[in-house]
C-alpha cells in the first residue's frame, strides 16, 4: 500500500510539474495548396522550476492532423524532430518541421494540428491547442512538360512546370509553381512565388538548363523575376520598376532567358554602405608646413 501511494504521489508530482511546461504551435500563414510545402513551429517554454532533458528519444515530439470533421488525416510517417538538448527553468525552445511530406494533404478544406510533447523524466505528456490551417485550391494559368537528364546516352527524365494563381485570405492573390511527373500523379514540390495583381498574366519561359524563369506583375508599377530549379528551388528573386519601358522575358539563340526593359532595383547587397558619423577614422589633422 506504500509504495502504491508513493508511487500515485510520483506520478501526481509529475502532473503537476508538467502543468508548467507549455508547448504551443505557429504558422506563417494560414492557408496552403496542396502538396506545399506546411512549415510548423513548435514554442516549448518551461516554467517548471527545473532542468527538461528533451530529444533523447524519436517520440519525444509527436503531431496529430485532423479534418474539421473530425476526420484523421492519413500519416505516411512520424514526422522526425531529432537532437537531444537541456532546457532550463524559464527559458524556452523552438522546433521548426514541415508537416508536408508526412501527411496526406491533398483534399481542400479546413484541418488542426496538435503537437503532443512527452517528458520521459517524469512519465508525462503535454498536449498542445490545436492551430487550424486550410488546404485550398488554385487556378491553373500555364503549365510546360520538361526535361531533366538522368545520366549519359539515357533518356531524360520527363516532368511538368505548373503556374497557378490561389486567392489567399480572400483578399489576396498569390502564384505558385508546382513541379510534377507530366501526369501529375506525383508532385515533387508547390512554392509559393509570391502576391500577384489580378490584371496582369505572368510570362513564363523554360530555359537551356530545364530552369522556369517567371515574370509577373506584383503593382502598378512593379514586378518580379524568379528562376524556379528543376527540383522546385528558387534561386534569388529580382524587382522591376515599369519605367520608361515595360519589362519582359526574351531568349537568346544559346536557349538563355533573360529580362528585357524596365528598371531593375538593386538589391540590398548592392547598395553602398553609409557609415555613421561617429563610425568614421578620425582625421589627420595636416602636417605643418617649414619653411
Amino acid at each position: 500500500m506504500k509504495i502504491l501511494l508513493i508511487l500515485g504521489l510520483v506520478a501526481l508530482g509529475g502532473l503537476r510539474a508538467a502543468a508548467q511546461v507549455e508547448v504551443t504551435l505557429s504558422l506563417d500563414q494560414e492557408q496552403f495548396l496542396p502538396s506545399e510545402t506546411l512549415p510548423l513551429a513548435v514554442k516549448i517554454t518551461n516554467r517548471s522550476g527545473q532542468q527538461l532533458h528533451l530529444g533523447a528519444n524519436p517520440d519525444w515530439l509527436t503531431f496529430g492532423v485532423e479534418a474539421a470533421d473530425d476526420f484523421v488525416v492519413l500519416k505516411n510517417a512520424e514526422v522526425p524532430v531529432t537532437g537531444a538538448f537541456d532546457l532550463e527553468t524559464a527559458q524556452l525552445a523552438i522546433k521548426r518541421v514541415d508537416l508536408q511530406p508526412y501527411f496526406s494533404l491533398t483534399k481542400p478544406g479546413r484541418y488542426r494540428v496538435t503537437a503532443t510533447l512527452r517528458i520521459k523524466d517524469w512519465g508525462a505528456q503535454i498536449v498542445s491547442a490545436s492551430k487550424s490551417f486550410d488546404v485550398i485550391t488554385g487556378a491553373k494559368l500555364w503549365a510546360q512538360d520538361f526535361g531533366v537528364p538522368t545520366g549519359t546516352n539515357t533518356p531524360p527524365e520527363a516532368r511538368k512546370y505548373t503556374l497557378e494563381q490561389a486567392n489567399y485570405l480572400r483578399e489576396q492573390l498569390r502564384l505558385y509553381v508546382q513541379v510534377s511527373d507530366v501526369a501529375e500523379a506525383v508532385v515533387y514540390k508547390v512554392t509559393a512565388l509570391g502576391p500577384m495583381v489580378s490584371f496582369g498574366q505572368p510570362e513564363a519561359q523554360v530555359d537551356r538548363r530545364s530552369c522556369l524563369n517567371v515574370l509577373w506583375q506584383t503593382g502598378a508599377q512593379t514586378f518580379t523575376y524568379a528562376v524556379v530549379n528543376p527540383d522546385g528551388s528558387l534561386g534569388p528573386m529580382e524587382y522591376y520598376q515599369n519605367f520608361f519601358s515595360r519589362p519582359r522575358l526574351t531568349v537568346d539563340g544559346n536557349g538563355d532567358v533573360k529580362v528585357q526593359g524596365g528598371t531593375r532595383r538593386p538589391k540590398p547587397t548592392e547598395l553602398p554602405i553609409v557609415k555613421a558619423p561617429n563610425e568614421l577614422p578620425a582625421m589627420t589633422p595636416p602636417a605643418a608646413r617649414t619653411n
